[in-house]
């Protein structure tokens, strides 16, 4: 496996087989961070913006792309090359996945007919898709960005997230497409929505109950439970379920907080509740995970 890091800003490059590779890259930054890279039409691309604003610049600036946080975008251009040329505002992280069709196509052999752009239709065609990151998602790539394994296993972790991440992104395209749920054509319902997820973050320790969650955005329960699915591909209490965990995974492994602590703070009142929620999500216990970062 192969690791660069440039100078400028934090910029990681891993060869994670011939044809297929990740790029980390963190603007912590106070200026923007510009990142280019030859990408040919050989290759389809996933970007995934995880905090911050990337802007993506094409055609010698002649268009470009807003990717703000929290959202991907997939580019497939079996016509025409599509460089890498990227702008990063000030704190903003992004990874992207880069990888030949010709493999692509080889994990969707039998269930091509599943993913828009493999079909016959789009075989010669250009396809993007811009799509907000699940919560389910999120955890993926942070667990890609943030992770301390052994050399000898770090190749096996990185292939294993990588493909949890693709099947995880394209398990969602049978859903309805955003811009066609009539629901979120109305940018007000959208915003309301986008409020309660940042109330039940500021309140994860005691959240709202969905009535009163409902009431302080001004919506009915039915359509804030409907909007925040569409939105978000989960419901309300699982969303949190999966942000609290990992906000204490997070704090875990900043070594300066102990397992009572990091449990309080993301809402369980006993440790013994908090291991058991903790080992539901990530299959082992608290200690045992920070044993785990310290091998």
């Amino acid at each position: 496996m192969d690791v660069k890091n440039i100078a400028e800003g934090s910029y990681q490059e891993i060869i994670v087989e011939p044809g297929f590779f990740v790029l980390k890259i963190q603007n912590e930054q106070v200026h923007k961070q510009v990142v280019t890279r030859k990408i040919d039409s050989s290759y389809i691309q996933f970007h995934f913006c995880l905090k911050g604003n990337a802007k993506f610049v094409f055609n010698q600036g002649n268009y470009a792309l807003e990717v703000p946080e929290e959202q991907s975008l997939l580019l497939y251009n079996t016509q025409q090359d599509l460089p890498l040329n990227t702008e990063l505002a000030p704190n903003t992280w992004m990874l992207s996945l880069v990888m030949s069709i010709q493999k692509f196509h080889s994990l969707f052999t039998k269930q091509a007919g599943h993913i828009p752009f493999l079909s016959s239709e789009f075989k010669d065609k250009k396809y993007y898709s811009q799509e907000l990151i699940s919560p389910a998602i999120a955890v993926v790539l942070s667990q890609l960005m943030n992770y301390n394994l052994h050399q000898s296993v770090m190749e096996l972790y990185l292939k294993g997230k990588v493909l949890e991440l693709i099947a995880l992104y394209f398990n969602r395209m049978e859903d309805v497409a955003i811009e066609q749920c009539p629901f979120l054509v109305d940018e007000e319902n959208v915003k309301r929505i986008r409020q309660a997820k940042e109330i039940i973050i500021a309140r994860m320790a005691e959240p709202p109950t969905l009535a009163e969650l409902a009431e302080e955005i001004g919506l009915s329960l039915k359509r804030l439970k409907e909007g925040f699915k569409q939105i978000y591909g989960d419901s309300v209490y699982s969303f949190l379920f999966n942000y609290k965990m990992e906000y204490a995974r997070k704090m875990l492994e900043s070594n300066q907080y102990n397992v009572n602590e990091v449990g309080l703070k993301v809402g369980y009142s006993t440790a013994s509740h908090f291991i058991t929620a903790f080992k539901k999500k990530y299959g082992t216990t608290p200690k045992k995970y920070i044993t785990s970062q310290t091998l």
